[in-house]
Formats: C-alpha cells, structure tokens, sequence
C-alpha cells in the first residue's frame, strides 16, 4: 500500500507543495476507508480511485478535482460521509464527490430505475461543475480496462451504458482522446469478434505502409510544398480508432477491405491563414475528393472544435484523410475542455460551466418533472446523438440533432416563431415543415400571424425544447386535447374536465377529429336491433362495407370490415363470430366522398352546412391531419338522390380551403 502511495505522489510535481499535501491527504484518507474492500480482480480497491486521480492528473486538472477524484467512492462505498469530508475539505469538494455518488436509496421500484435516477444526478450535478463529469469519465474509462474480471451480463450492460452516455459526452466536451478509448474498449466487449479483425487489418495496413515508407515520403512531400511558401509546420500520422472504422463498416456498409483510409494525417501550423494556405498545397500535391472538404475554422462544432478536413487520392490510389489546423486548435482538439483549465495559481478564475455549450442545454432539463426515464430518453435523443450546423439568414450558426425539422429551427430561435411557423425555405426553396434539415443549410421560417401549433407536429419534431412547447401550447389553448408525457387524448365535451381517452396506439401521435351520428345508422346482430355494439376503430367500417361481428368479453359486439388485417390474430375469432348487417334508418340514399384540404378550424362546419344546403344529413366525417400539414377527410351523408351527391360535391370543391374531393 505505500509503496502505490509513494510512486502516485511522484505524480504530482505540477502541483505547489500545499496542494501536494492535500492530494497525498485525501490519497491517505481513500486508502484508509477502502482498505479492507477488493475490486473484481482481486487487486486492493484503492488502486482504482488512484488510477482515476492519475488520468485527471494527465489532463493537468487542478488539486479539487484531484481530491474528489480520490474520495468519489467513499460516501457510496464506505462509512464516509458529505459532512466528514466537508469538513475536512471544503464544501466544493464534497459537492464534487457527491456528484457522482450513485444514489443508494432503497425506495426506487427496481435496479434499473435507481441507476437511471444516478445518471440524472450526476448529469445535473454537472450544471453546477463541469469537474463532476471529467471525474466520472475518467471513473469509466479505468474501470472499462479491467472489465474482464465482470461476469458477461455485467460487462455487457456496463460496456452498453458507458458507450451511449459516456462516450458521447466525451466527444461533446472535446475530449477526442478519451472518447476514442472508452469506444474502443467499448467494443472489445460487446463484440470482440469485430474488434480483433479490425485490429488486424489496421496492424496489416500499416505494416504494408511502413514497408513501402509510404507516410514518410507524404510528410516530408508536405514539409517541402510549406517550406517554399515560408511556413513552419509539423505533420502528425495516426492509425484511426478501431471503433470510427467498425461505424464506417456498419452504418456505411462498406466492406473492410474496401476500406484504405486508415491512416489519418494532420498538419500543424501557427495560424488561420496559414491552415487555408496549407489546403492549397495539399489539394495541388494530390486530388481532392469532392464533397469531402469541412471548414470548421470558420464554423467550429459547440464543444470548440476547430480544423479543416479534407480527403484525397494519394500515391496508389489510397484515399488519405488529412485534418489541418493551428498547434491551440489541436490542444483543444485533443483535451476538449480540459485544455481550457485555468489554474487558480495563474489566473483566479477557473472555466465557467456557463460558458460550455451542453451544459446550457442541460439546464433546460434541470427543472423537468420528467421521470428518470423520459429525463434519459430527451437527453441521448437531444444532446447525445450526431448534430447538424445550420445557418439562419444573417449568418447565426445553430446546433440540432441530425435529422432535425424546420420546426424544431424554429422553435430553437424563439418560441413565438415556432408557433407561428407555416413554412420555411431552405437555401432559398420552399420545403416541408417536416423535412430533415442538413448540414450548412440556410434555413428561413415563414410565419403568420393567425397560426398555431398542430398536433401532428409532435410526429415529427427531434428536439425536447420543440415537443415541450408544442404540448405546452396545445394544453393551454386547445381544448379538444389533453397532453401528458407521451399520451395524447382528445376531449370528448370540451367543457368538462376528461379523464383520457387514449387515441394513440405504440407512442404514434395521430390527430383525430370524428364525427358519427348513431341516430342515423344502427346495426341488426342476427335480427336483433341496437344490441350493444362498438365499431372498430382499426378498420372503421362504414355503411355499404362488408361487416362482421366479434363477440368480446364484456365489451358488448365489435364491428369489423370483413377485410379487416386484425381479424385473423383475434383470440378465439372462429367461435366469437357473428353475422351483422346495416341498418339504414332512413329512407335516403348513403354515400361516401374523400376530400384533401389546407388546414382550416371550420371545414367541418362548412362542410356540413354545404350538405344541409341540399336538405342532406352528415352521418360520419374523419379529419386527420398529414405530413405535409393538409387535412384528409372521409364523409359519409345522406342525400335524396345522386343528382343532389353532384351538387353538394360542387359546392364544396368551391369551399376555399378545399384541394380535391371525390366519391368513394
């Protein structure tokens, strides 16, 4: 044990004596608590909090975060408490290593509950301090190097976890360098298999380079083209992390050995201007691949990122990716916002969590009454996944999900140009609201002043901001719905408070609007009238379609079209069948027509008033509302006869809103 103490404190010469003295206190102190508890291996338990200490020390944090890190399982695993270490360190550091304690309360419904509700804590802890996430981080990646000693089921929900949350933060704080490890041993767990062939073919490639001395004569064919144009640079290569190339094989389905970018090149130099100078030359050495050039000097990505990418056909034939960019740029690259540390020594101030990109945005999670689940669910769909850089007219760069609408653009603008959205424009042409923005778009909202949210937006919408303010203003203006979490209900008397009466079926949103008049229409159950009866609402069948019952339990008789999908995987269908037959109540003649419309509040008023006209009576109409933001009808009416059908259809093809009607 004092002997792993003595050479951690070897570690420690970046730090003032007094600060070497609390590190070596809270070091003595960890030791003391773990030491009668074993990791997995078998190892002394306070071998990892060490190893955790040591990779935040290689990242040049300071003496706060240093101490946490050597404490952050006392209070979960040990008599410790907050107050013992408050006392004995000072509240920032208690705040930090109850940052990212687990949460051990016993009153959660099951395991997988608690832990969701851990990583919501340590993910609003980290509002307060970025530091809580960098300790956690470094808390995973060691404990993914000795994942080996888990049991299978352990290793793989452990791995499965660490590469859907943890990684992707890694990559949204800047941190290249810990995200490509912690996906590559990521890997290693959940499918070894691919690991080691891709870790073969990168070790063949390179071989086969080396022999040929491929990378030297690309270096020195660069270091000479700057060297004519006066500029001093320093060409890196590096093999490409094993997980990039198992994405590039799954999601882009290419086969490996069609893949020959495997070795990526960096140029480094002093300025902006000299990176552009430099993609000059490299795209005079060699020709460039179209479509491959990125400018993230001039567009940098939210967690700082900036570079210029290019790719091209090297000597032959091998496509070469080549990064370029300023020595701070690549600090900045490579540590993210560890690079960004100030100690207090140097400048009494360290970096403020305000100024980081995702922690704003976690802030408008701080507050939700989102259950833990839903909490986790916005956040990997929202802050975790690929993002995509559009513009606004005046040049504003704006960060959202991939596949992000104009809707959530703009709803991320403003909330009042969200809900007055009618169209957008994008690089100039008209496209639908729902459409999927793409990378360095220049999007522009059309708005009006009488427009609102649509239901139907919730289909589409990627971001939590846009569903949040959508569902608020529906709730507060609509009456004809009641929205909560991800149920949808329409209210049956907008008048009375409802309870839910759940239109939605596997979490899909669809707006309804239904009108049937069961005065008008009944159906005879084997020549018994008005039985209780239901339609079935998977195939709404309607007067004229071939129907047939199913008798439920306690349900009363499901009508169904005799062509129905669902009637086959019905329980007991053979048995529970019974003949049925409509029943017109009227003399007058039914007939049915389809209608496409703009959206409109009163189609159906004008509607009906059009077949009244013509002393007609509205037996059923559906309205849902589709992609495209158009309204789809059905209408079912009584008429005295067909010349009437022709002139009630005329009459409302010249409703304004109305686009195109038919007789079904």
């Amino acid at each position: 044990m004092d002997s792993l103490l003595n050479k951690f404190s070897t570690r420690l010469n970046q730090y003032n004596d007094e600060n070497k003295k609390i590190i070596m206190k809270a070091a003595n102190m960890a030791a003391e608590f773990h030491k009668n508890q074993k990791r997995a291996s078998g190892e002394p338990y306070i071998i990892h909090p060490i190893s955790v200490a040591t990779i935040l020390i290689d990242m040049n944090l300071d003496t706060e975060t240093i101490v946490a890190a050597l404490l952050h399982d006392v209070i979960e695993d040990t008599e410790a408490t907050y107050d013992f270490i408050k006392d004995e360190f000072g509240i920032v550091i208690a705040n930090l290593v109850d940052g990212v304690t687990k949460i051990t309360d016993l009153n959660f419904a099951d395991r997988n509950e608690q832990e969701t509700e851990s990583i919501r804590k340590i993910l609003i802890a980290m509002t307060n301090d970025i530091r809580v996430i960098l300790i956690k981080l470094a808390d995973k990646l060691h404990n993914l190097s000795t994942i080996q000693y888990l049991s299978k089921e352990k290793k793989i929900k452990f791995a499965t976890e660490t590469l859907d949350i943890y990684a992707p933060l890694a990559e949204r704080l800047g941190i290249s360098w810990m995200r490509a490890e912690i996906e590559d041993l990521c890997l290693k767990t959940l499918n070894p298999k691919a690991f080691d062939q891709i870790s073969k073919y990168i070790s063949d490639f390179k071989d086969l380079i080396k022999n040929e001395n491929f990378l030297e004569k690309i270096k020195n064919k660069i270091i000479e083209e700057a060297a004519k144009n006066n500029i001093r640079i320093k060409v890196k290569t590096r093999a490409k992390h094993i997980y990039s190339i198992y994405r590039k094989v799954k999601v882009r389905k290419i086969p490996l050995k069609d893949i020959t970018d495997v070795i990526g090149i960096r140029i480094l130099c002093d300025t902006n201007m000299e990176c552009y100078t430099l993609l000059g030359l490299v795209h005079s050495l060699w020709q460039p691949i179209s479509g491959t050039l990125k400018d993230y000097i001039a567009t940098p990505k939210a967690n700082n990122y900036q570079s210029l990418h290019t790719a091209v056909i090297g000597p032959n034939g091998l496509k070469m990716e080549i990064q370029i960019r300023t020595h701070d740029m690549d600090n900045t690259a490579e540590h993210g916002i560890a690079a960004h540390w100030i100690y207090k020594s140097k400048n009494n101030s360290a970096i403020k969590s305000d100024d980081i990109a995702i922690i704003n945005k976690l802030k408008m999670w701080k507050y939700s009454d989102l259950s833990s689940t839903e909490f986790l669910d916005d956040i990997k769909r929202d802050l975790l996944k690929d993002t995509i850089y559009v513009f606004t007219p005046k040049g504003q760069i704006v960060e959202l999900p991939k596949d992000a609408t104009p809707i959530d653009f703009a709803y991320h603008i403003h909330s009042e140009i969200g809900e007055k959205c009618i169209g957008a424009k994008v690089d100039g042409v008209i496209v639908p609201i729902n459409s999927s923005l793409k990378n360095s778009q220049i999007v522009e909202i059309q708005t009006s002043r009488n427009a609102h949210p649509r239901v139907n937006w919730l289909r589409f919408v990627k971001t939590s901001s846009a569903r949040s303010k959508i569902k608020q203003w529906l709730n507060n203006n609509d009456k004809n719905y009641i929205i909560e979490s991800s149920i949808i209900a329409q209210n049956k008397n907008p008048n009375i408070p409802a309870r839910r009466n759940i239109l939605i079926k596997n979490r899909e949103i669809e707006e309804v609007r239904n009108f049937f008049d069961k005065k008008r229409l009944s159906v005879t159950v084997e020549n018994e009238k008005n039985m209780l009866i239901k339609i079935a609402s998977c195939c709404s069948p309607l007067p004229g379609d071939d129907i047939i019952g199913y008798v439920s339990r306690g349900r009363g008789i499901i009508v169904h079209k005799k062509s129905c999908k669902n009637l086959p995987a019905i329980n007991e269908i053979e048995k529970r069948m019974i003949k049925v037959s409509w029943e017109i109540s009227s003399p007058k003649k039914i007939y049915s027509f389809n209608v496409v419309s703009r959206n409109s509040n009163n189609l159906f008023s004008e509607v009906e008033n059009t077949i009244k006209n013509f002393n007609g009576h509205l037996i059923e109409g559906k309205l849902s509302e589709n992609d495209q933001g158009q309204l789809i009808g059905k209408f079912t009416i009584e008429l005295e006869n067909s010349k009437h059908l022709k002139s009630v259809i005329k009459n409302i093809s010249s409703i304004p809103n109305i686009i195109k009607i038919n007789q079904i």
